[in-house]
């Protein structure tokens, strides 16, 4: 099983030190959030040149404050520092709170947004000039992007059917959080793998991001992951797809339980359509021993699915 985890400390020499550890622990990948150090690639770059395999992704940086001109531009610069392939760059629209209320943007089209968005970033990323006038971005690249020295995939945040219809016609998969099995099953990958096949892309990457903790008191577990995930219950791209995979809330879609539980919970996962598995571990217990024990509870069990 390909198994990535959530990357992300408090400053640029925690971020190297994680990934060189995650990289010797045998994971595939870290992925880390926009807000990471205030914004996670510098500190990315570092740790890409400070490692030998691991990818290091994004999941997700905006695309509304952010042109993609300029996020190509961005990415060239994140892998000539790396000297070395790895580096996926993971974006999404974001959300209307944080686009509008805290940006002052509007966010009355993110489908068109997105497709325009991928239109210019794809064929950037690929080392092609783009000549685009959309209604929400353009561009006339020219002479103004930096030859990348490694590819660079792209994976969208895409939940909806028509992002996921622009995820399979420009993208190289998705990159999902708090996405069930169900939904990923019955939702995401039908549409996702109709549009790849429609564009005649390859078969896309289906990276299924959850909290995970292996605990033997689920109910104590649901109840960390519920304080990890509070702010995803009441925005409404989550809730539909949460709704979708059967669950009610986002510590309903959490996997938890014991080490044979949390193992068939991954791999329904991998049954349902995911190529891979990204993994927030939740720390459980009520002092910092019980806490550090969970973690390393739950890391030894990952370790014994990696591929």
């Amino acid at each position: 099983m390909r198994i990535g985890l959530t990357g992300g400390a408090s400053t640029p020499d925690k971020i190297v030190k994680q990934a060189r550890q995650a990289e010797q622990d045998g994971f595939h990948a870290l992925w880390y959030a926009s807000v990471v150090t205030g914004d996670p690639l510098v500190a990315m770059a570092l740790a890409g040149r400070e490692t030998s395999r691991i990818e290091l992704g994004t999941a997700v940086l905006q695309t509304y404050p952010c042109h993609p001109l300029l996020q190509a531009n961005r990415a060239a610069s994140v892998v000539a520092t790396m000297g070395r392939p790895g580096f996926t760059l993971g974006i999404g629209p974001s959300h209307e709170s944080v686009v509008r209320d805290a940006y002052g943007m509007s966010y009355d089209h993110p489908g068109r947004s997105t497709e325009e968005y991928l239109t210019i970033l794809g064929p950037l990323l690929r080392g092609e000039d783009v000549d685009f006038q959309g209604q929400d971005w353009s561009t006339h690249s020219a002479g103004r992007m930096t030859p990348l020295t490694h590819p660079v995939p792209v994976l969208l945040a895409a939940l909806s059917p028509r992002l996921l219809r622009i995820a399979g016609e420009h993208a190289d998969g998705v990159v999902l959080w708090m996405a069930p099995p169900k939904a990923i099953e019955t939702h995401i990958v039908p549409r996702l793998s109709a549009a790849a096949s429609a564009a005649g892309r390859p078969a896309p990457r289906v990276v299924a991001g959850l909290p995970v903790a292996v605990h033997d008191d689920r109910a104590e577990a649901r109840t960390a992951t519920a304080a990890t995930a509070a702010g995803y219950a009441g925005m409404p791209n989550y809730q539909r797809i949460l709704a979708l995979g059967g669950a009610d809330t986002p510590s309903d879609a959490a996997i938890v339980g014991d080490e044979a539980s949390v193992r068939a919970q991954l791999e329904a996962l991998i049954s349902a359509g995911a190529t891979e598995v990204w993994v927030n571990i939740v720390p459980v217990g009520d002092t910092r021993e019980a806490r550090v024990a969970s973690l390393r509870r739950t890391t030894s069990l990952l370790q014994e699915l990696l591929d």
